[in-house]
């Protein structure tokens, strides 16, 4: 499982000329699930998403999370995370999680988002998203399961 998290201003998607999710200043995470990934390894990475740090604390240093400053997070599935780029100059996805376990797990992860931060909205699943952001900094990380 990884987590590509940007610290943004505000992000949306849009699914057919229509806004499906958006937030303020929080967190735009993508996430890529590999074979094998389970509700664990999700309960494990939902935990990380809300403790990392990454906003500024009232010393200008980054050590505060979303949680911390209440602020918003907007989950984005996105399976190329799982593209294996060691060879050539195409991608491969075998070690990508099969759509149908994916939307699970995806779902998952989601209602456990939800269910410990008050401001969650996403993407949808398997669906042609386009994905606006405004990166505060930039900062950006991955963040493996």
């Amino acid at each position: 499982m990884k987590s590509l998290l940007q610290r943004v201003s505000r992000a949306a998607v849009t699914v057919d000329a229509q806004i499906v999710g958006e937030i303020e200043r929080g967190l735009l995470v993508f996430l890529g699930l590999d074979r094998g990934d389970n509700c664990s390894d999700a309960d494990r990475m939902v935990d990380k998403l809300l403790a990392y740090r990454v906003f500024a604390d009232s010393n200008g240093r980054m050590n505060a999370s979303v949680a911390d400053i209440q602020g918003d997070i907007l989950l984005v599935s996105q399976f190329t995370l799982s593209a294996d780029t060691s060879k050539g100059l195409r991608p491969g996805f075998s070690s990508a999680m099969p759509p149908p376990e994916a939307a699970e797990l995806y779902s998952y992860t989601l209602a456990q988002l939800r269910r410990s931060h008050p401001r969650v909205a996403s993407g949808i699943f398997g669906a042609d998203m386009q994905v606006s952001l405004i990166n505060d900094g930039p900062v950006t990380f991955l963040l493996n399961g």
